[in-house]
């Protein structure tokens, strides 16, 4: 028994939580991030937990890991030089992507530079077709030529992503060897064996993603171990991924591409665990950190998952935490434009410089130096003692701003707020739209450094039920870690209509890929329970362009019983999209497997809850809601279980800063969670 410590790097800050396996109870804690030195954050945060609570290296007994080096290396372009080869006339793959404008509203909107530029795609002569037959035998001379051609051009890595790929990889095996045997020094990388896809651009794209990071990722990962090593930590890593499971530090270093969204996956996994545990069916998360505002929906405690998420410009096509991302975090910049119109984000102060109020050398005025501006934000210390809060050096970079619009500081801080909140709004709104629920049904959970800042006010505009802040909602999603189960996904082509005579090879593909995912993981990732296996099928109506993916239920395959699984279909169809055609064939187009083995948890402590009154000790004056106020002021650790409050008020913690404004009554639940609640008469408005 020891602490199972888990950790995540966000914009802005590290964040770590240790849990007492013997106690049951956390200790958490933040050190900022080092751009210039990836990895020393981590041990800065264990040196943190060591002096502040006694936890040594020597006393952890699992580490759990989020990382942003992968998705970092794509926003940034700072991947190896890739060559990508195809099939012969097929080199624009990843210029055509799919035809559609970035921005439908916007005539000059370009699409952005692929990571492979067009003189780095080279054809090779070779030619299987749908089915899987092999019409023109892969010529190796062709191969060769490419090598050559590549190597000149300063190639570090090599993706093959030959036409049909996905059904019959024996072209890409064949010329990822010769080109092991021709030029040993090239990284090769083969779009089979990083996500058999039938739709080429999407399969390419995954691919080429996968090369861009891997020897990037692969190394910081052998670093981490190294370092982890040396200061007496003894179990390996594991890396939380990006459909808010966890692997093994070893495999990452081959799959990165499975962990590009672990930071934002760990942290609604940490949401979705609040969520059980305080039994809240309906539920939307809200984590705000210093470069974006993240949201999803959690019903029932479980998330979400999707297939097509973005990073940076580009798409994956790989299971991940279904997240809408919004370019508004604490450190996103406000600025006038050449209209005079105030604007926010999406780009970000970061944790170099920072906000100004930080005193970093920030210079641009930044959603976190508007609430400092507004008196809002303790002027003490955030983020566990790393940043001291400046008053006057916020006021001084939103002057330039309200001189230029002719506003008051107060009015112009408030504005770049507002137009943060109306953005989020617009976002959330379309989600809803888009999964047809009523968001008013919806609490909203919100952590990560500024989700408590915001989220009473966002809750206000969206009308939602109430508004949950955990006890510590700045490292909500380095618990989310620690809550993570062994989780894997496996994916084989299929194309064939659903019919009894096409059972027994449905059969036979789902036992392959249950025998793959057993292999992963009992003897790569060392998992020693019973492993849960979960199949599901990619089904369309024939004729339709994209799939759903249904759940297919083993009794109803091993009886034969076609009509259970097209039922189900025509169910999440209907669910979809309010209709269903009972009459129509139905293909499908794939195979998956999810493959879970449960960890170890930490539970959320409880205590008796004893309704009390809590009055502030001390009072602030600040700007909120149009108007000077008295606001009062209220540390966390005086709210016990069962205590209950008026606003407005500020809640000052170690982590962040709750802000409630008037028209909220709150209480402390038996988690020790702060619930907000709209009064009925709220003169908030």
């Amino acid at each position: 028994m020891g602490y199972r410590v888990g950790m995540d790097i966000g914009g802005t800050f590290a964040d770590f939580c240790a849990f007492d396996e013997t106690a049951g109870t956390m200790a958490s804690v933040k050190v900022l991030t080092t751009p210039d030195r990836p990895g020393q954050e981590v041990l800065d945060g264990l040196k943190a937990l060591e002096d502040r609570f006694g936890i040594t290296p020597s006393d952890i007994s699992h580490f759990t890991h989020g990382t942003t080096v992968g998705i970092n290396a794509i926003i940034m372009r700072k991947g190896i030089r890739l060559a990508l080869f195809t099939t012969e006339h097929f080199s624009d793959v990843l210029e055509l992507a799919r035809l559609k404008m970035p921005d439908p509203y916007h005539l000059l909107s370009a699409r952005p530079e692929p990571l492979v530029t067009r003189d780095m795609v080279f054809g090779v002569r070779e030619r299987i077709m749908a089915d899987g037959s092999i019409d023109t035998p892969l010529d190796p001379e062709s191969v060769k030529d490419a090598v050559a051609r590549a190597e000149a051009r300063g190639a570090q890595g090599v993706v093959l992503s030959f036409l049909h790929g996905y059904r019959n990889p024996a072209h890409e095996y064949a010329a990822r060897d010769l080109i092991r045997a021709l030029a040993p020094e090239l990284k090769v990388f083969t779009s089979h064996d990083v996500r058999p896809i039938i739709r080429e651009y999407e399969r390419t794209s995954t691919a080429v993603i996968h090369g861009y990071v891997q020897p990037r990722v692969s190394y910081y990962l052998d670093a981490l171990q190294r370092a982890l090593r040396d200061i007496g930590v003894t179990p390996d890593p594991m890396i939380t991924k990006s459909n808010g499971g966890i692997m093994s530090v070893e495999s990452g270093k081959t799959a990165c591409v499975e962990m590009l969204l672990s930071g934002t996956a760990a942290g609604v996994m940490g949401a979705a665990f609040v969520a059980r545990a305080i039994e809240a069916d309906k539920v939307l998360s809200l984590d705000i950190g210093g470069t974006s505002a993240d949201v999803a929906i959690i019903l029932d405690g479980q998330p979400g998952y999707g297939v097509n998420e973005t990073v940076g410009d580009f798409p994956i096509f790989v299971p991940t935490v279904s997240v809408t991302s919004i370019g508004e975090g604490g450190g996103s910049i406000a600025r006038v434009d050449k209209g005079g119109l105030l604007t926010v984000g999406p780009d970000s102060a970061g944790s170099v410089p920072g906000p100004a109020a930080y005193g970093n050398g920030g210079t641009e005025a930044t959603i976190t130096d508007a609430f400092v501006t507004l008196g809002l934000l303790d002027g003490g210390v955030l983020g566990y003692g790393m940043v001291s809060v400046d008053r006057d050096r916020a006021k001084e970079v939103i002057r330039p701003l309200a001189d230029r619009m002719g506003r008051s500081l107060e009015e112009t801080a408030e504005g770049i707020i507002g137009i943060a909140i109306s953005g989020m709004f617009r976002e959330v709104s379309k989600l809803c739209s888009r999964r047809g629920i009523d968001v008013q049904d919806f609490s909203l959970l919100a952590f990560g450094g500024g989700g408590p800042m915001m989220a009473c006010l966002l809750a206000r505009e969206l009308g939602m039920k109430d508004v949950i802040v955990p006890p510590s909602p700045g490292v909500l999603s380095a618990l989310g870690g620690l809550t993570a189960d062994i989780r894997s996904d496996f994916t084989a082509p299929a194309f064939y209509t659903l019919e009894a005579e096409n059972i027994p090879q449905m059969t036979r593909t789902i036992a392959d890929l249950t025998a793959r995912a057993r292999h992963w993981i009992v003897d790569e990732q060392g998992f020693d329970g019973v492993p849960a296996y979960q199949a599901s099928g990619e089904m369309r109506y024939r004729g339709q362009s994209f799939e759903i993916d249904v759940a297919i239920d083993a009794g109803a395959l091993a009886a034969n019983d076609v009509a259970s699984v097209a039922e189900a279909f025509h169910a999440e169809h209907r669910r979809l999209y309010g209709h269903a055609d009972p009459d129509a064939a139905i293909q499908i187009i794939a195979i998956n497997l999810v493959v879970t083995g449960n960890s170890a948890k930490p539970t959320l402590p409880s205590a008796p809850s004893t309704p009390h009154d809590v009055t502030a000790e001390q009072t602030m004056t600040a700007w909120l809601d149009g108007a000077l106020r008295e606001v009062q002021l209220l540390r966390r650790k005086d709210l016990t279980p069962g205590a209950r409050f008026t606003s407005p008020c500020v809640i000052a913690q170690d982590d962040t800063t709750t802000i409630v404004p008037p028209g909220f009554a709150g209480r402390v639940d038996n988690h020790g969670n702060l619930i907000l609640t709209p009064e009925e008469t709220s003169d908030a408005h």
